[in-house]
């Protein structure tokens, strides 16, 4: 039976149920269908999606303009420059005034208070695009692009190796939704927050998965069916760039880690990709790659979300 979705907000992946996740690969995958067969798919008609961008994107803008455009509505680019959010005007007000305007929004920001507060004060749906602590939109495709290569999640071993940043976050709230083992390699100093990996470990439990975190690069990836890494240094930390690299340069997905893996693990990335740093040429444009299929999915899963709750 679907789910009704309608006027929901995504802020986090831990909001949703299993259902409503389910509900979301199942229409990314039907309009990923319709979209390559050119079957027209104008399910919000006449919607507005207002886009609020205080961090530039490639994939992140590309894919929800394209995709509003697809679903036969019209998305509007906020910069940096053109909202006073938390600025001259409180987000209350930002958030009472656009829902009047608009019929949904998506915000990728720094802070993840702001899109809390965001979609609590507004009365239409607010997509997280990404924050500082979590980035759900990315999950949530990794999730789908997994299930098309290997048809099944609840029972896979996922290796996450850098950074415990927000894309460590949100993969601890989907794995453990889903059943998936999870193990997590990082430098100490650099560990996901504990609150986050706590309730990771309870919905695992749950689901009769595991949650691990490491230090050990050859641990983590021993027997793994998905392998994924991200920037050591994500945005507004580029002066730590350097002494990133020093601690990071031990997790490097090359020819000799993934021999660690299952021969058919795929390799991911939510780009984009400092070669030569976290991942070698040699892992990211090998047969085992899907990096650009998960790039593609961003805008068919983003659809689903979009479709389902605006």
């Amino acid at each position: 039976m679907a789910v009704n979705m309608k006027g929901k907000s995504l802020v986090s992946i831990n909001d949703l149920t299993l259902e409503e996740m389910y509900q979301i690969f199942d229409l990314a995958q039907s309009l990923k269908i319709r979209k390559l067969s050119g079957e027209p798919h104008k399910v919000l008609e006449g919607k507005t999606l207002g886009m609020i961008f205080s961090k530039p994107s490639t994939r992140t803008r590309i894919s929800f303009e394209t995709g509003i455009y697809h679903l036969g509505g019209i998305g509007l680019y906020f910069g940096p420059n053109d909202l006073q959010l938390g600025k001259s005007e409180n987000i209350h007000d930002t958030a009472k005034v656009l829902s009047r305007y608009l019929d949904g929004i998506m915000i990728r920001t720094f802070s993840h208070q702001d899109v809390v507060d965001l979609a609590k004060y507004s009365s239409i749906p607010v997509i997280n695009g990404l924050t500082d602590l979590l980035h759900p939109c990315q999950v949530l495709t990794d999730l789908f692009t997994i299930l098309e290569k290997k048809r099944v999640l609840r029972g896979l071993n996922m290796a996450y190796l850098g950074d415990g940043n927000n894309m460590a976050h949100s993969l601890l709230h989907g794995c453990s939704k889903v059943g998936m083992d999870l193990v997590l390699a990082t430098p100490s100093n650099y560990k996901p927050a504990k609150e986050i990996v706590e309730n990771a470990k309870k919905n695992a439990a749950y689901m009769g998965s595991k949650i691990e975190i490491t230090e050990d690069p050859a641990e983590a990836v021993k027997d793994a069916d998905i392998i994924y890494t991200d920037v050591w240094a994500s945005m507004g930390q580029e002066s730590e760039a350097a002494e990133r690299k020093q601690h990071f340069m031990q997790y490097q997905i090359n020819p000799e880690l993934v021999k660690n893996a299952k021969d058919d693990y795929i390799f991911m990335h939510c780009l984009p990709a400092h070669r030569g740093d976290e991942v070698v040429n040699e892992v990211i444009d090998s047969e085992n790659s899907v990096v650009f299929d998960e790039a593609e999915n961003r805008l068919h899963t983003q659809k689903a979300i979009m479709a389902l709750v605006m």
